[in-house]
């Protein structure tokens, strides 16, 4: 039997690149879990993949159906319209992020993702929860570091 997983996430960047955080809404059936975290000099396109990442990893059993809702036009048009396909088969040459796409790609292979996008900031109570914990990660204080991205720049 499958069990279907609805993954709302978020990603927040203060200052772009600056603080970040991600913020995550599981939900199957009646459970519900939340996940959050952030780091001190990251950039919004890596807390919004983050985001996505962190919800799969939670994922206990391989072979789910999860759809992630996601207000990340990054995000989602890069696998629902295939340039991170495209970008892997080139090893991502010039490409931001490929520490984050890689592994992406290796958690989202053991499971049946689709996409949805919904506008931002729109009254979606999941999406604005998501939001919500973005920001409320972000604002910790002593936040480790994004180490690929201080380390490299520019998402690597």
């Amino acid at each position: 039997m499958s069990v279907q997983v609805t993954a709302y996430t978020d990603g927040a960047a203060s200052g772009n690149p600056g603080p970040g955080g991600y913020g995550v809404v599981l939900e199957s059936g009646s459970h519900r879990r939340e996940l959050w975290g952030g780091y001190r000099h990251t950039t919004n396109n890596r807390m919004e993949l983050l985001a996505v990442i962190a919800a799969l990893e939670a994922l206990k059993r391989p072979g789910m159906e999860v759809t992630v809702v996601s207000d990340s036009k990054y995000v989602v048009d890069s696998v629902e319209k295939g340039w991170v396909f495209d970008w892997e088969r080139k090893d991502f040459a010039k490409r931001k992020n490929p520490d984050l796409w890689k592994r992406f790609l290796k958690v989202y292979r053991q499971h049946k993702v689709r996409f949805h996008w919904i506008r931002g900031h729109n009254g979606h109570p999941q999406n604005e929860l998501c939001d919500r914990l973005a920001v409320a990660a972000r604002e910790q204080p002593g936040l480790p570091a994004d180490e690929v991205y201080e380390q490299l720049g520019e998402g690597g």
